[in-house]
Parts: structure tokens; C-alpha cells; sequence
């Protein structure tokens, strides 16, 4: 286990030897077939569960987070490599297209055209301050860039140097031990480092999860390389939750105990959290809330620069007109050095809310929350219409809605379903199963590309790029496409022949 108390930045020098060596190993990881690739993820899987009680001691120093928490990602990160690997051996994640050769094809003759998805090169992975092992290392992009068959240059978080360094070290002595070549995985730190690694046109595409600013900031500098790079960023979400005067009928108590312990999880750091609850006017619940939240205890913020910058965006909202502050937050310096901080809860109106969407429809990364009162179904519209991207909505409903209310649902998760990835329905988005289903992500800013998730195994498809091969002598037909299918890979065959047959019938 590596011990590893300073991770000096990276230099110039170490950082083209580590490109150098991603470049000349992704020729062979592409090449590997997907179930070699899958045999050596699951060695990946083996060590970190193997080395977990270690790995989880160190981070417990370094971030504070509990021993549960932590261990449970360990288990989440094993998890996902795993399900990667299935992904690789059930082969469906190459989108294997065949449509063979139609002289007699209603548009004219039809030439042999196989198309399938192959990795796109050297993936840069920004790791995540909030989850120092599901989101960061060996966390969901590595994994599923690693399963694409692309090479990953790890940028680590200072938020968590040693269990970087510690998970690095694992994970370059598993893929070397299952033998995967020099160059597959490193590790780099820096901030320097990183931005000179986006630079360099030997990566070919970036995942991060992170800030808008920190987001935003190097998303434009993918955007302008002479030629420009897929920049796959997770930024801000402010996960509006809506409580219909249905559901407080049934079950007030379970909603405000819900929602204080999903704002206040993990002290309010995760991209998930709630920020917003919108209530109807005048409900009792609002006190409920206020009284739950006053005794949730301070907890540990994740680094002091993130505890800085929590508490100017606390004091910029609390400052807007309109807003009233129900809980203060106290904040306090705790033996590790990093601010402790108990929960802030403010209230306004889905009027004011609207009216300063600018500062109020904004995240605020930490145990924060809004609770917005509104007055008509409208209000409720015009406040999700005002929501930029978010990877959640939520909607808290009676069990059984009447006709009324399922026909003012329906307009609520329409709109709803322009501004967010995933709806969630009397429950909670803290939380984000690691399922095939599973969408993380949504417009920006909540990411940066709406079409891809980061959790969940269609996360691969971020790192591959489809090919079609046109009349290609037998000889040099990839693998995949190959009539004789030796990797048993699913393969569509002439799925445009019932498009001809539809074209003929009708002409």
C-alpha cells in the first residue's frame, strides 16, 4: 500500500512520458477483444476489494468522510468495473450494423456496408472532490473509458492526494500483473499538468466532474484546440424537488424527514442534493423542516476552498431580496483544519424565486437548501421553466392521484423532463443506482454533453465513435463485422432490407 504524504505536481518532462506512453499503448487496448479487456478490469475489481480496509484508512484521514460511506464506494467502484466487464463479454455496447451488399435495393443498388464503434484514443479523467473513489481514480469515467479500449490519464483531485496516489498504485499493479502494457493508466497532479494535458493533441477526449467555473473553464479549452476534443462534464445541478398538497396530505412527516436528510447528506456535497423545495403556501411542513434541520450536527466540508466557497454563495443568497433565513449554519474549524459546517435553510416565494433565478437557481454545493412557497400550479411552471439544466427533478404526489390531479402532473414532469436527466417520483435523487438504465447527466449545466450519462453502463459509449466500412476486401473486415462473427458479438444484418420492402409496397 502506498503511504504517499505529498504528490509533488506533475512536470513537463513526466507528463510527455506519460502521453508518450498512452499514445503507443492505445493501439494495443483497442485492439484487445472485449472479453481480454473484461478479464482484466475484473483483475482491477479484485485488487481494489482486496486492498479495500487500506485504501478506506487513508481516505478517513484525509477526507473525514465516514468509514460506511467510504466503504461502500469502494464496493460501487468494484461494482462498476465489473459491470463494465459484463458490458464488454455481452458485446452489445459496439452497436454492430451489417447491411450486405442489395443490388436490387429500392434507392438503387445498395453497396456492402458494416458499421461498428471503436474506442476514440487517450481519455483524460479530471477525478471529482466529493467521491475520493467512485468519481475519482478507478472511478466511473476510468472505468468506462478503460472498457471503451482507450488509455486514461488520471488527473487527481488535491482534495485527496494520498488515496489518489494509494488507488493509482493498485490499479497500475493489476493491470500489469492481468498484462496490460505501460501506458494504459497513469496518474498525473497539478493543475498546470492537467490543463497541458488538455492541450496536447494526443488526448482525444476529457471526463469531469466538478464546479461550472472549473467546468466551464476547461470545456472552452477543449472547444478551442485546433482540433477540438468530446469534453465530458458533470458541472451544476439545483435538483429542484415539487411537493403537490396531495402528497403533504398523505404523508407530510415522511417528506420533510426525507428531504432534510437528502440536503444535508454527505454535508450537501453531492450533485444530486435538493436545493430547491417547493411547497404550497401557507403548509405546515415549512416548520416541520426548519425544526428537523436545526438538529442535524455539523459535519466536514470536503476542503477548505470548497467551504470558502460555500459560504459566499450563502451569504449572496441570503442577501436577495425576498429570502428569509429559517436556520443559520455555524461553521467551525475542526482538528483537521478543514470548516465544519451545520445545515442553512432559507425560505422565499416561487415569485421571488423566479424573479432572482440569477442567484437563487443557482447550486450551492453544501448543506443548503431553499424552500420555495407557491400559490398556483403556475407559479410551480414558470419556476421549472427558469431552471437551467439540472441532472434532477423531483415530483412528490399523492399515491393514487386523482384525474385532476394526474392531468396537472403531466404538465409538471413535461416541463420537467426539458430541464433534468432523470424524474424521480416520491422519493429522493441522492443516491444514483449503478444500473444499464441509469441516466446521469442532463442539459447544461448540469453537463456538457445532454446526449451521454457518466453512471451506468451506456457511460461507454462516451469514449467510442462509430466506423463503417464500405466494400472492404474480406481480408480487412474488423472482427466485429466479419460474417462468420468470431467474437459472437450481436450483429443487426440487413436491417435496412424491411425499410426496401416498406419502399416497394408503397411505390
Amino acid at each position: 500500500m502506498t503511504d504517499t504524504t505529498h504528490l509533488a505536481d506533475t512536470t513537463d518532462e513526466q507528463l510527455e512520458t506519460v502521453l508518450a506512453a498512452a499514445t503507443s499503448a492505445a493501439t494495443y487496448w483497442a485492439d484487445r477483444a472485449p472479453h481480454e479487456r473484461a478479464t482484466i478490469l475484473t483483475a482491477v475489481a479484485d485488487a481494489l476489494e482486496g486492498q479495500a480496509s487500506a485504501l478506506v484508512g487513508v481516505a478517513i484521514e484525509e477526507t473525514g468522510l465516514p468509514e460506511g460511506r467510504l466503504t461502500g464506494e469502494v464496493k460501487r467502484t468494484s461494482v462498476q468495473l465489473r459491470m463494465f466487464a459484463e458490458e464488454l463479454i455481452d458485446g452489445t455496447f459496439l452497436d454492430v450494423i451489417i447491411d450486405r451488399a442489395d443490388p436490387d435495393f429500392v434507392l438503387g443498388p445498395r453497396p456492402d456496408l458494416r458499421r461498428y464503434q471503436i474506442p476514440v484514443g487517450p481519455v483524460l479523467v479530471f477525478a471529482a472532490s466529493n467521491f475520493p473513489f467512485a468519481f475519482s481514480v478507478a472511478g466511473t469515467d476510468t472505468a468506462s473509458a478503460l472498457a471503451a479500449g482507450c488509455p486514461v490519464v488520471l488527473k487527481a483531485h488535491p482534495g485527496h492526494p494520498r488515496t489518489s496516489a494509494a488507488t493509482a498504485a493498485i490499479v497500475r499493479d493489476a493491470l500489469a500483473t492481468a498484462g496490460a502494457p505501460e501506458g494504459v493508466f497513469a496518474l498525473i497532479t497539478g493543475f498546470e499538468a492537467g490543463v497541458r494535458a488538455l492541450k496536447d493533441p494526443r488526448i482525444t477526449a476529457a471526463g469531469f466532474t466538478g464546479s461550472v467555473a472549473g467546468g466551464r473553464a476547461l470545456f472552452d479549452i477543449a472547444a478551442a484546440r485546433p482540433i477540438p476534443i468530446p469534453f465530458f462534464g458533470e458541472l451544476g445541478s439545483v435538483n429542484p424537488a415539487v411537493v403537490t398538497a396531495g402528497a403533504l396530505d398523505e404523508r407530510a412527516e415522511d417528506i420533510a424527514t426525507g428531504f432534510v436528510a437528502s440536503f444535508t447528506l454527505g454535508a450537501g456535497q453531492f450533485c444530486t442534493k435538493p436545493g430547491i423545495l417547493l411547497v404550497p403556501t401557507g403548509s405546515p411542513i415549512t416548520d416541520r423542516i426548519t425544526a428537523l434541520t436545526q438538529q442535524v450536527p455539523a459535519a466536514r466540508m470536503l476542503t477548505a476552498k470548497i467551504a470558502e466557497g460555500y459560504h459566499h454563495r450563502i451569504e449572496d443568497t441570503a442577501a436577495v431580496p425576498g429570502v428569509e433565513v429559517l436556520v443559520k449554519g455555524t461553521a467551525s474549524t475542526g482538528e483537521s483544519g478543514v470548516p465544519e459546517v451545520s445545515p442553512t435553510l432559507l425560505r422565499t416565494t416561487a415569485e421571488h424565486l423566479g424573479a432572482h433565478a440569477d442567484t437563487l437557481l443557482e447550486e450551492s454545493f453544501g448543506p443548503a437548501a431553499i424552500i420555495a412557497e407557491y400559490g398556483t400550479e403556475d407559479e410551480v411552471h414558470r419556476v421549472l421553466g427558469r431552471v437551467d439544466g439540472t441532472l434532477t427533478v423531483t415530483v412528490h404526489t399523492r399515491t393514487e392521484p386523482t384525474p385532476e390531479e394526474q392531468n396537472e402532473l403531466r404538465r409538471i414532469t413535461r416541463i420537467a423532463a426539458t430541464r433534468a436527466g432523470r424524474l424521480v417520483f416520491n422519493g429522493w435523487p441522492t443516491g444514483v443506482a449503478v444500473t444499464s438504465a441509469q441516466h446521469h447527466g442532463g442539459p447544461y449545466p448540469a453537463t456538457t454533453a445532454v446526449a451521454h450519462t457518466s453512471v451506468g453502463t451506456t457511460a461507454i459509449r462516451r469514449f467510442l465513435r462509430p466506423v463503417t466500412y464500405q466494400d472492404a476486401p474480406e481480408a480487412l473486415i474488423p472482427a466485429p463485422v466479419q460474417d462468420r462473427n468470431p467474437l459472437q458479438v450481436p450483429q443487426a444484418v440487413n436491417a435496412a432490407g424491411e425499410s426496401a420492402n416498406w419502399g416497394r409496397s408503397h411505390s
